[in-house]
């Protein structure tokens, strides 16, 4: 039993570090990725169709691939960088490219909120393309770039368990392989129960700092 747990306790670590390592990078790219899509389309204040089409298709045609056929069509991109397909990190690399499209295209839609004629006030005012990005897209849609945010993380937190389904690690190795295919029911409950933890425990940090820079 002292093994079982020590096993699951490795899982929950391997899975919060694949979540936050990640989170923060497939963060980074969906972020700039949502803000060109945002400023490029039609009637964007940067607007680009040629750019904007290219790109939008992109992000649609990556958001459409199963996860776990992503998998195996980016495995020797995986091995390229990380030298191996199996483990922990390499499982980043499928992770990074399954969510930021998905992220990209919901801080999109988040800066889409941001009325326009906030937009058309800052312009009059004189700031740069760079000051409205940052002083009222990043600033007005606060709240909802957190809200798109925590509703990422708990996809990826799905998506970990995918990957440890097959050789990833993470609880979702530990469910399939141990839980599963040795019919030990009670593991597969603890992962079970585990991950919803972290899901419930994502969103209510979300909750709170959304309904906090919605007041504020």
């Amino acid at each position: 039993m002292a093994t079982m747990q020590e096993a699951i306790w490795q899982a929950t670590l391997e899975t919060v570090y694949m979540t936050i390592v990640s989170g923060l990078i497939a963060g980074v790219i969906g972020l700039l990725v949502g803000i060109v899509l945002a400023m490029t389309k039609p009637g964007g204040i940067t607007e680009d169709r040629s750019f904007y089409s290219v790109l939008d298709k992109v992000v649609n045609l990556l958001r459409s691939i199963p996860f776990i056929i992503l998998l195996a069509v980016i495995s020797p991109l995986t091995s390229f960088l990380v030298g191996t397909t199996v483990g922990t990190t390499a499982a980043l690399v499928p992770l990074i490219v399954g969510i930021f499209p998905f992220y990209a295209r919901q801080i999109q839609i988040a800066l889409q909120e941001v009325g326009p004629g906030v937009v058309e006030a800052a312009q009059s005012m004189g700031l740069s393309n760079q000051e409205i990005i940052f002083r009222v897209f990043l600033r007005e849609g606060l709240a909802d770039i957190i809200r798109v945010s925590t509703l990422t993380v708990i996809s990826l937190i799905g998506l970990t368990t995918m990957a440890g389904a097959v050789g990833a690690g993470g609880l979702g190795n530990v469910a399939i392989s141990i839980g599963y295919a040795r019919f030990q029911n009670d593991v597969t409950f603890v992962c079970m129960i585990i991950l919803l933890v972290m899901v419930f425990a994502v969103q209510f940090i979300g909750d709170r700092l959304s309904d906090h820079f919605t007041k504020f």
